[in-house]
C-alpha cells in the first residue's frame, strides 16, 4: 500500500464483496473470477502475444497528452527499476524516455505510435475497479471537535521473530511487532488498543481528525486530504502498518444479516455501512475494531498522492497494476464495458487486491465525482500493454 507509497495500501488490506461498493473510499472488491494467467508468476511466464497497431486504437488527443505527461514523470524510475514482469530491461525504455522529455503534447498520439507497440498478456481479458483520494476534516493541533489522532510511524514498531519460534520456521521476512519489557518480540498494538490510548502521550501525532468513521475509511484508503479549520488542506500518505490482520467489516455485516434488502437491514453499499455505523455508535465501534490493522501516516508536500513509483498519481491517468504482469511506468490501453475508463493509462501504482494478469485499478482524483466514479467502477473488457518497439519480437521470436 507500502513504505511511503500513498496509495499502495489502499488494496493491501481491503477485500469487500462487489455488492458492498457504491461511492466508497479505496475499498476494492475481490478479484474477478479467475482471469487466465493469474497463477503465473510473471507476464513473461504467462505468455504474451503481439497486439494491434497503436494507430488503430483511435487514441484521442487529450488522452494521449495526459498519458505522455504521466509517462514522462515515470521515466526516471523506469530507467533504473528492475521489471518484475520480465518483459523489459531499463535500457529498453531509454529511446522513448529521451524523446518524451521534449515531445510536444500537441503531437502526443504520434509519440506513442512512434515508440511503442502493443502486447496482450495471455488473452488480455481485463477487469478494472477504481479508487480515489478522500478528503475529511482535520486539524494540525488538538482542539474541540478534532480528537482522533493521526499517528506517524512509531519507533518501537520493528520486525523480528517471536522468541518461541523455531529457527527452521523463520522463513522469509520477519513479521512486524514490538519488544515487551522483558525483551520478547510480541505483536504490535491492535486497533482497539491504539484507540484506547496505547500510543498517547508519545508525541506521535501529526494531526487530528474530526470523525472516527471517516478516518477509519481513510486508513483503508491509505492516503487522503485533511481539510483544516482555515480551509487549507494537508495531504497525508501511507507510512506503515502495525502488522495486524485486516478484517473487512462489510463482509462481517453481511454475514450477520445487517446488510441486505430485508426489513431492518441496511443497503449493501458504502453509504449503508456508514449509516449503520452512525446509527449504532457502540456496535459500530466494535465492528471497526474487528479490523485490527492500523495505518500510520506522513505528511506529503506533493501535488498528488504518491503511488508505488514514489511519484504522484494523476486523475484519469494513473492505474494500479500487478507489477508481475505490467512493468511499472508502462502505458496501458483499456477498452471496457465502462466507457468512462476507456483509453490510455500509465501503470504507476500497485495494490494488494490488484493481483494477476489484466487486473487494474483506475485512479479518479479527489472530490465528490471522483468518489462516485471510483466507488461504482467495475469494468470488464480487454487490455493491452504498450512496450518499447522491438520488445515483442525479442520475447516471442516473431
Amino acid at each position: 500500500m507500502g513504505t511511503g507509497n500513498g496509495m499502495r495500501i489502499r488494496s493491501s488490506f481491503v477485500v469487500l464483496a462487489l455488492a458492498l461498493l457504491a461511492a466508497c473510499t479505496r475499498i476494492v472488491p475481490p478479484p474477478a473470477p479467475a482471469v487466465p494467467g493469474t497463477l503465473a508468476e510473471s507476464a513473461a511466464l504467462a505468455g504474451i502475444a503481439r497486439g494491434p497497431a497503436i494507430a488503430s486504437l483511435g487514441l484521442g488527443h487529450s488522452d494521449a497528452a495526459t498519458a505522455l505527461a504521466g509517462f514522462r514523470e515515470s521515466c526516471p524510475k523506469l530507467l533504473i527499476r528492475t521489471d518484475q514482469s520480465g518483459l523489459t530491461q531499463p535500457g529498453d525504455w531509454r529511446p522513448a524516455c529521451d524523446a518524451a522529455a521534449s515531445w510536444s503534447a500537441g503531437d502526443a498520439a504520434r509519440f506513442f505510435d512512434t515508440h511503442f507497440e502493443t502486447a496482450r498478456v495471455r488473452e488480455g481479458a481485463a477487469f478494472a475497479t477504481g479508487y480515489f483520494e478522500p478528503e475529511i476534516l482535520g486539524s494540525r493541533v488538538p482542539q474541540p471537535g478534532y480528537s482522533v489522532p493521526v499517528y506517524r510511524m512509531p519507533p518501537d514498531l520493528v520486525r523480528g521473530w517471536p522468541t518461541d519460534m523455531a529457527e527452521n520456521e523463520r522463513v522469509g521476512r520477519p513479521p512486524l511487532g514490538r519488544l515487551d519489557a522483558a525483551g520478547n518480540f510480541i505483536p504490535y498494538y491492535e486497533r482497539a488498543e491504539i484507540e484506547q490510548g496505547a500510543l498517547a502521550g508519545r508525541g506521535l501525532e501529526i494531526a487530528w481528525a474530526a470523525d472516527p468513521i471517516e478516518f477509519f475509511f481513510l486508513q483503508i484508503q491509505g492516503s487522503g486530504l485533511l481539510r483544516l479549520p482555515d480551509g487549507s488542506r494537508m495531504r497525508i500518505g501511507y507510512a506503515g502498518q502495525n502488522g495486524r490482520e485486516y478484517v473487512g467489516i462489510g463482509s462481517v455485516m453481511r454475514e450477520r444479516g445487517l446488510l441486505g434488502d430485508g426489513p431492518g437491514q441496511y443497503p449493501g453499499s458504502m453509504q449503508g455501512i456508514v449509516r449503520y455505523l452512525r446509527d449504532h455508535p457502540e456496535a459500530g465501534a466494535d465492528l471497526m475494531r474487528l479490523n485490527k490493522s492500523w495505518i500510520f501516516f506522513r505528511e506529503l508536500d506533493t501535488d498528488g498522492p504518491l503511488g508505488a513509483l514514489e511519484i504522484p498519481v494523476r486523475r484519469e491517468a494513473s492505474v494500479a497494476v500487478d507489477p508481475r504482469f505490467v512493468p511499472l511506468g508502462a502505458p496501458v490501453w483499456l477498452d471496457l464495458d465502462r466507457d468512462v475508463a476507456d483509453g490510455l493509462w500509465v501503470a504507476q501504482d500497485t495494490g494488494g487486491a490488484i493481483k494477476g494478469a489484466n487486473r487494474f485499478d483506475t485512479f479518479w482524483g479527489n472530490g465528490a465525482d471522483a468518489r462516485e466514479i471510483a466507488g461504482s467502477m467495475s469494468g470488464r473488457g480487454s487490455a493491452l500493454v504498450l512496450l518499447p518497439k522491438g520488445t515483442v519480437a525479442r520475447l516471442t521470436g516473431r
